[in-house]
């Protein structure tokens, strides 16, 4: 609370807005949120077309599935960004999508459950209990944060980013999937994600204010015009959408419950809590707002009620994505406003299927180009924070340096899950999963066990009281 003067000398009392706080006119929210859901489609998409062909599941059941993603995305952004009263949702500008931790363990628990709706059945199921039982746990899990000093989400938030690179990189080479190298490569793909990502580069140089803010989302455009006047973009599905399509609740049926598929996601929801603590952390460097254990267990119940209501609205387990931490941090646009404009955005292209496939028309190259910088933004960060970590302790060197390699081990040759017991493929079969808990792991046996010792900068660091 700032005091004002005025000439008469009467003094008024003015309140100063953080940036996360400040909500934007309405056509600069419009087309902020615009550009957050355009960088965002292409990986909210995902999840369900994966799952879905695994489980033999119909095109119509597919487009449900789209459909009902992009609804539920745009629910969950709002509970996060916008937050529902003092405890639930961390009120930063963090979008939420699927995680993509859970495809792995969902797959093996739709077939498991025998394919089809049944396999869906089951995995809904598991996930309305595994985000209860996240939601619940939140404030213990807050309490462990002084297990988090920069050294480990310095560490959690590069992996991040180096991680999702090659995601970007399968996109660029229209690939058949993240495990496998595409031979040859077509040049056109090529061109189209350059020539996207050297025109974000230069709006970015050439323009200041609103144009530079919005250097992916003129990229992303221009990327599909010049792709679809050479043929290379298409929107027939446009035409075959219905114009309207609302997701009900339970709409394939009732859940079923099975016990080693519920224990199976809550594992999936530990790891996803362990990846929404860097990401707030990200996101908290970025904005310019010190981050609290209260502020990671309203985060994480965020995630928790998203979930459960993706296991009801036909949906998946719900995360911060890291696409669009990198993007805040591109832009500088800081207001959370502008994510739960993302949201109502997420919401609207969920009813309207022929409004979501004009945007699922956006080429995949194109969508690769821009995320390269995007992902890449995000481990800019985690670069940053480890720059306050005191290398001279080679402590830390050991940590960063064996969970950086362990991350990239998973992220370089995806099929070492395939090497190990069915319980430890969900560690193995993800980067992220695998150097963010080596990290944790690490620092805790290091500075915490025995003689270990956090140290002077850190331990201050952490030592502030907490608002759970």
């Amino acid at each position: 609370m700032n005091t004002a003067t005025f000439p008469t000398g009467r003094k008024i009392e003015t309140t100063t807005v953080h940036p996360v706080d400040e909500v934007l006119p309405l056509p600069s929210l419009a087309t902020y949120g615009l550009q957050h859901v355009l960088a965002f489609y292409a990986g909210a998409v995902l999840v369900p077309i994966l799952v879905a062909n695994a489980l033999g599941l119909s095109t119509e059941q597919l487009i449900h599935l789209i459909n009902a993603d992009l609804f539920t995305c745009g629910i969950a952004s709002l509970i996060q960004s916008v937050g529902i009263g003092p405890k639930i949702g961390v009120r930063l500008p963090l979008l939420q999508g699927v995680t993509f931790t859970a495809v792995s363990p969902m797959i093996a628990i739709g077939i498991a459950a025998g394919g089809g709706t049944d396999g869906l059945l089951s995995i809904y199921g598991s996930v309305i209990v595994a985000g209860l039982a996240t939601f619940f746990v939140a404030p213990w899990f807050a309490k462990l944060v002084r297990f988090f000093p920069p050294v480990v989400t310095g560490t959690v938030i590069l992996v991040i980013g180096i991680a999702l690179l090659p995601v970007a990189a399968n996109d660029v080479v229209e690939g058949l999937g993240p495990n496998a190298i595409q031979n040859p490569v077509l040049a056109r793909n090529l061109a189209y994600a350059m020539g996207t990502l050297l025109l974000i580069v230069a709006v970015q140089r050439i323009f200041r204010g609103f144009l530079g803010t919005i250097a992916v989302l003129i990229g992303l455009v221009a990327g599909t015009l010049v792709a679809w006047l050479l043929g290379d973009a298409h929107f027939e599905a446009v035409a075959d959408a219905p114009l309207v399509g609302f997701t009900t609740p339970f709409y394939f049926g009732i859940p079923t419950f099975s016990l080693m598929a519920i224990i199976s996601m809550c594992v999936v929801m530990l790891i996803t809590m362990v990846e929404t603590t860097g990401d707030v952390y990200a996101a908290g460097a970025i904005v310019g707002k010190p981050i609290a254990g209260g502020d990671i267990a309203r985060a994480v119940r965020a995630d928790g009620l998203a979930t459960t209501i993706g296991g009801v609205l036909n949906s998946f387990p719900y995360t911060c994505f890291a696409e669009n931490v990198g993007l805040v941090r591109m832009t500088g646009v800081r207001s959370r406003w502008v994510v739960a404009a993302a949201g109502v955005i997420m919401i609207v292209l969920g009813s309207l299927p022929k409004a979501a496939a004009i945007v699922a028309g956006i080429p995949h190259p194109v969508l690769g180009g821009a995320a390269l910088a995007m992902f890449a933004a995000v481990a800019v960060v985690g670069i940053q924070t480890l720059a306050r970590v005191d290398f001279d302790d080679h402590r830390n060197g050991v940590i960063v340096g064996t969970s950086l390699g362990l991350a990239m081990l998973c992220t370089a040759q995806p099929f070492v899950a395939g090497a190990v017991p069915a319980w430890l493929s969900i560690l193995f079969g993800s980067g992220i999963t695998l150097g963010a808990l080596s990290a944790i792991v690490l620092n805790a046996l290091f500075m915490h066990v025995g003689n270990g010792t956090e140290p002077r900068s850190e331990r201050l660091q952490h030592h502030q009281p907490q608002d759970g």
